[in-house]
């Protein structure tokens, strides 16, 4: 299974650290819109994202829901059909939330660099950092603290959870 280390922050500004992003970016920006509909779960999340494109990804991740970097482990499955999925997910399952945002990627070498504008929450920065098979999680935890300094991203700033947690604490 896939595995990445990720942080999310808060940010006063994505306009602040935008140029901070572009001066390490390797490639970017690109220009994505997601609609992310999640569903009751057993065992970590389960999330179905919607692109503007009208195709979609089915996402299942296991990750701590700490605010300091964190391995979080996954599988993603393409779809063509997003919305008659969502329905039938929906109906077996539950949805537990739904978050829309517009996101903003860079990548700086194996860092994916994502700013955020969630709709209802504000302005977030996620790091996700791919690791190899191999490779220890230590050392993903150790890029994502690198990339925070240089992105100007203090402890403070880490959030708990997924955007559809923060939700219920507005």
């Amino acid at each position: 299974m896939p595995r990445n280390v990720e942080i999310k922050a808060r940010v006063p500004s994505l306009e602040a650290v935008e140029p901070l992003a572009r001066a390490i970016a390797t490639e970017g920006p690109i220009e994505l819109s997601q609609d992310d509909t999640f569903f009751a779960c057993a065992q970590g999340r389960l999330k179905l994202r919607e692109f503007a494109n009208g195709c979609g990804e089915l996402i299942h991740y296991l990750r701590a829901d700490e605010s300091g970097p964190k391995t979080s482990c996954y599988s993603i499955v393409p779809t063509d059909a997003p919305e008659a999925l969502r329905e039938t997910l929906s109906n077996a399952y539950g949805a537990a939330g739904r978050v829309r945002k517009l996101r903003r990627l860079y990548i700086a070498d194996r860092t994916r660099i994502h700013l955020d504008r969630v709709e209802g929450l504000g302005a977030f920065v996620e790091l996700e950092v791919v690791l190899r098979d191999d490779e220890p999680t230590e050392s993903g935890h150790a890029v994502a603290r690198q990339v925070m300094r240089q992105l100007g991203i203090s402890e403070a700033q880490l959030v708990r959870g997924a955007y559809v947690d923060l939700q219920g604490e507005l």
